[in-house]
Order: C-alpha cells, then sequence, then structure tokens
C-alpha cells in the first residue's frame, strides 16, 4: 500500500495552535515517528506527511501542520502552507486543550465547516484538564465528533481511530469510476500510449496505469498501443473497441485513425471528470473564443517535475492557444500545490489532468475560479478544442 500514490489516499489534516500535541498526536497514530516532538513551540515548520495503512479505510495520508497561530512574516508563509492543506484534507483534525478554545479554534472550525470538511476534535493533554462541558454540548449540537486524548502515551487512540473511520466522507467511498462505466465488462478498450521524454524510464505515467486498472476492476480488457501502431491494432480487431484513449498530444493522429463509429477520447478528458467537474470545465473550454491577444491565461500543472524541451503546460498548449486566437497571450504557469489567490487578472486557467491531486483539491480550484467568475478548464478539453475536434472529444460522455 506505500506504493498508493497520495492523490489517491485518504488525506487527514491535522490542524491547531502551536504546542497543543499535533505532532505526538500523528506519532501515536501512525505508531512511528513521524513528526518531531518538542516542549518549544513551532517546531513544526512545514507540513510533515505521512502515508500509512489504516485498517479498515485503507490507505491514508496524515498531513502534519505548521500552528496557525505563528506570528512574524516567516510565521505567515508557514501559515499559508497550513492554509493550503484546507484544501485537501477529506477529513480535519482540530488539535487543542481543554480550556484554551478560543476564537483560533473557532476559525479553524469555520475554515473545514465552509468546504463541508467531515471534522473531528481533539482534545489533547486530558490529563491536565478537561474540556468544557458547554463546548462539549455545542460540538455535540454541532454533530462533530471530539475525543480526549494523553497523545504521548497514546490513551484516547483508539477512540481517535474509531471516530476517523465514522468521519470518512461518502463522496470518497463512492469515488466515480475514470472509465468504468464506458466500457461494458467483456468489451475492449483500446489505449493509445506515446512515449515521449517526460514518460519515467520503464514506467508508463500515473492516468494510464490508472485507466488500465479501472478496466480491469469493471471486468474489462484493453490494448496498450503507441500511436504508430494503432490502425494495424484496429484492423485486427474481431470487433471495434468499445473506446479509444489517448494522450492528448496525439489527439489528431489518434482521431484520423479511429474510425467515426467509435468513441474516443483522451486521458486528460476522463480525469476532467474523475478529478473535477466536467460540466465546468466544458463551460470553460467554451470561453476560448472570447480569448484576445494580451489576455492572461493561468497553467496550473500538479506535476513538479524539470520542464523539458516542448513540454506540454510551457510550451505545447501556449503554443496552439496562440495560433488559435491569432495573437500573444500572456502565460503564468504554477506547479504542485501553489495555486494564486488572486484569480481576477486571469482571463481563463487551464489546469492539468491532476493525477498527482486529489479530487477535494481540484474541486477547491474550481470553487475558486467561481468565486472570482474566472473561467476554468483543464489540458485535455482545450487541446480539443484548439485542434477543431472538441465534439468528438467529450461525445462518450454526452
Amino acid at each position: 500500500m506505500q506504493s498508493t500514490p497520495r492523490s489517491n489516499r485518504l488525506q487527514i489534516g491535522i490542524f491547531g495552535r502551536r504546542n497543543v500535541g499535533k505532532s505526538a498526536l500523528i506519532n501515536a497514530l501512525t505508531r512511528q515517528q513521524v513528526s518531531i516532538v518538542s516542549d518549544v513551540a513551532g517546531t513544526t515548520t512545514d507540513p510533515v506527511e505521512k502515508p500509512m495503512e489504516l485498517l479498515p479505510l485503507g490507505p491514508v495520508l496524515f498531513i502534519d501542520t505548521a500552528g496557525v497561530d505563528d506570528e512574524g512574516f516567516l510565521g505567515g508563509q508557514r501559515i499559508e502552507r497550513t492554509r493550503k492543506i484546507f484544501d485537501r484534507a477529506d477529513i480535519g483534525i482540530i488539535v487543542t486543550e481543554g480550556q484554551n478554545w478560543s476564537q483560533y479554534e473557532d476559525e479553524l472550525l469555520a475554515e473545514l465547516q465552509q468546504r463541508a470538511t467531515s471534522t473531528i476534535v481533539v482534545f489533547n493533554k486530558s490529563d491536565l484538564t478537561r474540556p468544557d462541558d458547554q463546548l462539549l454540548g455545542k460540538l455535540q449540537e454541532s454533530r462533530i465528533a471530539a475525543v480526549e486524548t494523553v497523545a504521548i502515551d497514546g490513551t484516547g487512540i483508539l477512540d481517535l481511530r474509531a471516530a476517523l473511520i465514522k468521519a470518512v466522507p461518502t463522496e470518497y467511498l463512492d469515488a466515480p469510476t475514470i472509465i468504468g462505466d464506458l466500457v461494458k465488462p467483456g468489451e475492449m478498450a483500446v489505449l493509445v500510449v506515446p512515449i515521449d521524454k517526460e514518460a519515467p524510464r520503464g514506467r508508463l505515467i500515473l492516468p494510464q496505469v490508472q485507466t488500465i486498472r479501472d478496466l480491469l476492476d469493471s471486468d474489462a480488457g484493453c490494448i496498450v498501443v503507441k500511436e504508430r501502431e494503432l490502425r494495424s491494432a484496429l484492423n485486427n480487431l474481431k470487433r471495434p473497441p468499445a473506446i479509444v484513449v489517448t494522450d492528448s498530444q496525439a489527439f489528431l493522429k489518434v482521431a484520423a485513425d479511429t474510425p467515426d463509429d467509435v468513441p474516443m477520447t483522451s486521458f486528460s478528458v476522463l480525469f476532467a471528470r474523475y478529478k473535477g467537474d466536467l460540466t465546468e470545465y466544458i463551460a470553460g473550454v467554451r470561453t476560448i473564443d472570447q480569448l484576445k491577444p494580451g489576455d492572461n491565461v493561468l497553467i496550473a500543472e500538479a506535476c513538479t517535475h524539470h520542464p523539458i524541451a516542448d513540454d506540454i503546460g510551457r510550451v505545447k498548449i501556449p503554443r496552439w492557444l496562440t495560433q488559435y486566437v491569432g495573437g500573444q497571450l500572456n502565460f503564468t504557469h504554477y506547479q504542485g500545490h501553489d495555486f494564486p489567490q488572486d484569480l481576477n487578472r486571469y482571463q481563463l486557467v487551464i489546469q492539468c489532468g491532476s493525477c498527482m491531486l486529489n479530487r477535494r483539491e481540484v474541486l477547491a480550484r474550481i470553487w475558486y475560479c467561481k468565486q472570482a467568475g474566472t473561467p476554468v478548464t483543464n489540458y485535455g478539453l482545450a487541446i480539443a478544442w484548439t485542434l477543431g475536434i472538441f465534439n468528438r472529444a467529450v461525445a462518450p460522455f454526452t
């Protein structure tokens, strides 16, 4: 399970003041010395991530954050890193001490409730002080689980594990399929996988691997070919495949080699639905026709790889968009979990397929764009639109 991608794990964010025992708590939960425990406030300066197996939930990712009551310039940077975890967390744990609940904890709770994030309140160091009965009653009325612990000796950790199991959001348990609803059991999909410089040596990239696994879980089969072998592979099949899925960069050749009566789309478009909101992305891609030279476009890529020649996000998409618009656009690039707060200056946001982000974080980005009134789409849809094959790329979903 250690090989399960972070983006596919249940992500559990641990929030609270400095020196309330967040690091000790995550060490107790993981039964490992993951975070440094110290009496000095603010020891944890950046989020610390620990992937592990938590039965019966399976693979999870604990994220120990810096104290949000930090002060000073560096403290402000730490707080900003911590706030990004709110967008990712499927479950939020607020750690406090029995008699120290105040505006800080109220604001933490408000942040999580605003995002409809399942929340657990942990009153740590309960051997020293217990929470106020009125506060416990208030949390109970709000249906927020409260657990008392002494993290350094493991007291209450079993109760916290039980609360975590109950707090798992329904949308995580009922995660959408990638392709299984498009290919019936016993049918065949053809996956077109160009091998370029960014493909890891000896491996396929994550969306391709996950699509194959989803087909197998759906009792369907697949053939994997490079774009040069697609036509011969289709000719060798006794019956047409249920769908052809390609890397978006090979859209034009694959569209030309795939018969019109065979559905075709790309991995990125599949992930537009799997990780994001396909309806919002489709609405966003239509605004490409409103772009004009000089407009600002944000390209957000979840991967943090070093860009290479002819990089999809930094070279190809800007080139295709510039050709489509007929003039130079201003492109800004963000990588990993970085995402700007000020989206009003952009006329379009283009998000990658997001295989390295969990769905909650992608949906949060879409929500931020909607709040700013900025259209948002994703790589595959933007490429299909500029190449003139958009209708065919989205036909399998309509």
